[in-house]
This record gives C-alpha cells, sequence and structure tokens, in this order.
C-alpha cells in the first residue's frame, strides 16, 4: 500500500491519528463558528448603524478577506464603531488564521502524514524467491559490522525492525530493512526464513529465546545463531532450538587473557581454515629479534609461512627485506605439525615461567578474564574501584586492590612495577585511552591487552600504547562470519579479518610474485584453494589457475582495494 490515500486512511483510521484528525477538524469548525458570528455581526452594523444593505455572501466575504489582512476595501465601515469591529475583525484573524490555523494544521494532518509515508517505505515481506539470505533480528553494533561484510561479500540479508519510524531510518541509511514484531512467526514466514542461510538473534537473552521458540515451532532445519549476555543462559537457547550460542563476553574475557599471556615461549594460535592453523609468535626475547624475515628461514627449518607483521597495533606485509625488532609479532601460517616444530625451535630460545598479570577493571569481563588467566596459572592482580566487586571474584585473584588507577600511588601498590602484562577491561574507552597512555609511559616494555567498544577508537587505543584491542562487536561479526563461511574463528586483532575470495580473471595464469597482491592492496594469501584441493602456504612462484579461490589475511579496507584493483 504506497498510494495517498491508503497512506491518509492509515494515519488518521485509529488511535492517535484519528485523535488528531478530530483535533483538526474541531478547530475547522470553531473557525467556521467564529466566521459565522463577525458575518452576523456586520450585518446588523450595517443595516442598523451604517444604513447598508448586504447580502450574507457579501458579509461572510468581508469578513475572510478582514481575517487575513488582504483587506480589498470594495466594502468598508464608515462609522467609528463598525471601525472598531474592523480592528477586532483583523486581530482575530491574525491569531487564529495566520498563527493557529498553519500550526493546527502542521500539527494535526501534515506531521501524521508524512510519518505515514516513513512507516509505508519500509517492506513487510521479502520476495518469495529470496534464499540462501541472513535474517538479522536487532540492528546493532554487530549488525553494523555485519553488514560491511555482507555487503562486500554479496550476501544478501535483511534486519527485523519492529519499529516503523525505526524501520524508516534505517532504510535511509541503505539497510535492507523489512518491518515486523520479533515474536511474530508471520515474521518470519514474509522473511522466507526457511529457505534463509542463517537466522541471528541478538536482542536480550530472553528475546532471543521466544524467537528461537516462534521459528523452531514450524521451522526445524533453519540454522539459527543467538548471542548472549549471561553466561547460564547458553543452555537455555541451546534447548530452545538454536543451533549455535555465542557468549560472546565469555569470548571476550578469553581472549583478552590469552593476549595477556601472549609471548611466554610458545605459539599462539589465534584461528585457522581446513587444516591450516594460523597462530602469532612475539619476536621479544628470540633469535629473530633484529633480522629480516628472509632470514629467520622460518619456511626452510619448519614449513611455516611469514604472511604478516605487527608492530604498534597495525598488520602490515612480510615482506622479505621487513626487519623484525623486539616489538615486533609476527604471523604464521601452517599445519600443526609444523607449528609444534616452531615451538620447540622456540622453547630453546626462550625461557617461560610463572608471571604476573593486571587486570583493571573487575566487572563481568574482568571477571572472566581472571579465571581465563588463573586456569592458564598465572598469577592474577586485580584493581577495581568498587570494593563490592571483590565477592564476585570468588577467591579467584592472588589479590584484590580497591582504588583510583589514574594514582600512580595505587597502580604501584597493585603491582604495576612487577607484573609483565596489564588488561584493561572495562566499558569506558576513554578511560582504556588514558590508562593504555599511563601504563605505557610508566613501564614501556609492558604488555597492554583492551577491550574496545566503539570501532573509532580502535586507532586512540593503539596510539596510546596498547599492543592489542580487541571489541565485542568485532567477536560477534567474525563468529557468525565464521559460522556463514564454515571455517574456524579467527581472532588476530580488531578490523582484521580472512577473505575467501574467487581469483579474478586479471590474475588468473599468473604467479602470485607477479599479481603483486601483498605490496599493492596489503592483503597477504595465506591458501589457495581449487575444488578438494588446498595449497597452503603458496611460493611465490605459484601460478594461479581458473576458478581457484583465495583465502587472504586483512582488513576491509584492504579487501575494498584489492576489489578496486583486481576485481
Amino acid at each position: 500500500m504506497t498510494s495517498i490515500s491508503d497512506q491518509f486512511l492509515y494515519a488518521f483510521k485509529e488511535g492517535e491519528g484519528r485523535g488528531n484528525l478530530m483535533a483538526l477538524l474541531r478547530y475547522l469548525g470553531f473557525l467556521v463558528a467564529v466566521i459565522a458570528f463577525y458575518a452576523v455581526i456586520f450585518q446588523l452594523i450595517m443595516v442598523q448603524v451604517e444604513g447598508q444593505d448586504h447580502s450574507w455572501i457579501t458579509a461572510i466575504y468581508w469578513t475572510v478577506v478582514t481575517m487575513s489582512t488582504l483587506g480589498f476595501g470594495d466594502v468598508v465601515f464608515n462609522t467609528d464603531l463598525g471601525r472598531l469591529f474592523s480592528l477586532l475583525v483583523l486581530m482575530s484573524g491574525i491569531l487564529l488564521l495566520l498563527v493557529l490555523l498553519p500550526f493546527t494544521f502542521i500539527r494535526f494532518f501534515y506531521a501524521p502524514w508524512l510519518e505515514a509515508q516513513v512507516r509505508f517505505r519500509a517492506p513487510r515481506k521479502v520476495p518469495v524467491k529470496t534464499r540462501g539470505h541472513v535474517i538479522i533480528c536487532r540492528y546493532d553494533s554487530i549488525a553494523t559490522g555485519l553488514i560491511e561484510r555482507f555487503q562486500e561479500e554479496k550476501i544478501p540479508y535483511y534486519v527485523v525492525e519492529p519499529g516503523p519510524v525505526e524501520a524508516g531510518h534505517l532504510l535511509d541509511k541503505g539497510v535492507s530493512v523489512v518491518l515486523g514484531d520479533r515474536d511474530s512467526r508471520k515474521t518470519y514466514e514474509e522473511l522466507q526464513v526457511h529457505q534463509a542461510r542463517l537466522l541471528l538473534a541478538n536482542c536480550e537473552d530472553t528475546t532471543n529465546t521466544n524467537i528461537a521458540l516462534t521459528v523452531r515451532e514450524t521451522y526445524q532445519d533453519v540454522p539459527m545463531v543467538a548471542v548472549v549476555d549471561q553466561e547460564d543462559s547458553s543452555d537455555i537457547l541451546e534447548l530452545s532450538g538454536c543451533t549455535h550460542v555465542l557468549p560472546l563476553k565469555v569470548h571476550l574475557g578469553q581472549y583478552l587473557a590469552k593476549r595477556a599471556s601472549f609471548g611466554l615461549g610458545k605459539v599462539d594460535v589465534v584461528g585457522g581454515f581446513k587444516e591450516l592453523k594460523i597462530a602469532e609468535i612475539s619476536v621479544r626475547n628470540t633469535v629473530f629479534a633484529d633480522i629480516s624475515v628472509a632470514n629467520t628461514r622460518l619456511r626452510e627449518r619448519t614449513g611455516v609461512n611469514i604472511v604478516g607483521l605487527w608492530k604498534g597495533g597495525q598488520l602490515t606485509p612480510a615482506l622479505s627485506n621487513t626487519m623484525l625488532d623486539s616489538d615486533s609479532i609476527i604471523i604464521v601460517v601452517g599445519k600443526a605439525d609444523q607449528l609444534q616444530k616452531v615451538d620447540e625451535l622456540l622453547s630453546r630460545d626462550l625461557s617461560g615461567g610463572n608471571q604476573a598479570v593486571l587486570v583493571i577493571g573487575a566487572g563481568k569481563v574482568g571477571r572472566i578474564t581472571v579465571r581465563e588467566l588463573k586456569r592458564q596459572g598465572l598469577s592474577v592482580h586485580v584493581l577495581d574501584r568498587n570494593p563490592e566487586v571483590e565477592a564476585k571474584l570468588d577467591g579467584l585473584a592472588d589479590d584484590f586492590f580497591c582504588g583510583d588507577a589514574n594514582d600512580r600511588k595505587v597502580l604501584e601498590m597493585a603491582g604495576l612495577n612487577d607484573v609483565s602484562a596489564v588488561v584493561l577491561t572495562t566499558h569506558d574507552d576513554a578511560v582504556n585511552v588514558y590508562l593504555s597512555v599511563y601504563c605505557r609511559r610508566l613501564r614501556p616494555e609492558l604488555r597492554i591487552a583492551s577491550r574496545i567498544t566503539h570501532d573509532r577508537n580502535v586507532e586512540a587505543i593503539h596510539r596510546a600504547g596498547a599492543d592489542f584491542s580487541i571489541s565485542y562487536a568485532y567477536l560477534g561479526v567474525e563468529a557468525v562470519m565464521s559460522l556463514i563461511e564454515g571455517r574456524d574463528i579467527v581472532v588476530l586483532g580488531e578490523g582484521i579479518d580472512l577473505f575467501e575470495v574467487v581469483a579474478p580473471a586479471s590474475l588468473v595464469n599468473k604467479t602470485l610474485a607477479q599479481t603483486d597482491i601483498r605490496s599493492r592492496s596489503g592483503l597477504s594469501v595465506i591458501a589457495v584453494e581449487q575444488g578438494d584441493e588446498l595449497i597452503e602456504s603458496p611460493s611465490a612462484s605459484l601460478k594461479l589457475p581458473a576458478e581457484c579461490k583465495l583465502v587472504m589475511l586483512g582488513s576491509l579496507e584492504q579487501r575494498k582495494m584489492f576489489s578496486e584493483i583486481f576485481e
């Protein structure tokens, strides 16, 4: 329904719209009554005082002309009483016609009609032939990141929005949105859920449970992923029919703990693609420090290929002449047995040990971080300004300190000078940026891992001195994309993703060296897939066959640059 008559009926049929229309009609009725009253007074003065005889049409004509301040002057009073009456009509006309009438018309008619137009813009269903799409139940930070990935990967999607006005605003942003209630079976029928690639329930735990039960009532085979806030809700959502449950806050704490304990003499696996494993190695205190990538001879010694380099929070291509320093973190790709060889190599060069970690912030994510660090056998100090959170730690922390992290004495009392790493788990990005600067200045060699909330603060947190940052939204996007693409989740760092791209025609029959993908786009090719064959750690001399797929690491901006250059 998109015609003006349909919009009018929708805007004024019932509820508030009907009340608005009645208010406008009442005002118009009052205005007509005032005009009729003035017309009667006009006739009385004209006949009994002025001695003039005019028709009722002339009386109404004079009243409207005078009230609207047009004043043609063809019908006038000659007495003072008549002129005083003219002033009264003129002043009331300014108020009733020039001030109140436009306001009343806009407030009770035009604005509701415009709102009805917005409400009618959002579709209520998708074409019957729609298939292979992803249904997102709420537009949030996870949905925003997913939509960017979907647009780049040409994956169709639809966001469910129950509010008509909000749906119209999303439509203005270019978001594919469908108007409907999240707990209504009809909504998912109109979304062709039985032909969907995935349904993402990313609302509150209770709402997600309702969504799962609603969909499973009719459709048993739809892949359904739910994001949970409370760890205890995982079992409930699984029983409700969810195929996968993502406790993202748990994962966030685990990954922060993993980064805090990183570099203790072993390879840190961060993800994989089929039989390939993607891992990171800290250069500090190894034989790789102060030499070039080529001189590490990792490929010759273990079969592992160096595909990227972390430095100062930035991922850069690992070219053969790139120098490695103590602050560098190299990204390697290889099979499990090859990474084991690297592990053995590092164990001869590094001496690990039970090192201490300081966790600042003992909220939900902070407590999970502490739990994971203790599981790894590390000593953990916790600093929080709220003394009540100590009880929630259940005695996991070796030491708990209550105070403000902005105070240097409090930080030193909490063990800043003795720990090997600091984890910032507060949900305030400004606080984390500030503390990153503070801790980096006090301990330049310290490893700092930080949680962030907004993508716009990624660069700021790394400029402040953090070695690693990760957000709730980034984890959600990576987890969902890994499920859609049928691979292990890869968490390298905020904004770094794994892409699987069909080789463009411009690259077919060229060697990797000739394509110059790494230096031109910044993406690192970690594997080439052709049918069931996977060529891991491809050499520069590998010639790309037709219809092969390139498995690459990099940022979404680099992926877009690849499209612009090669596709």
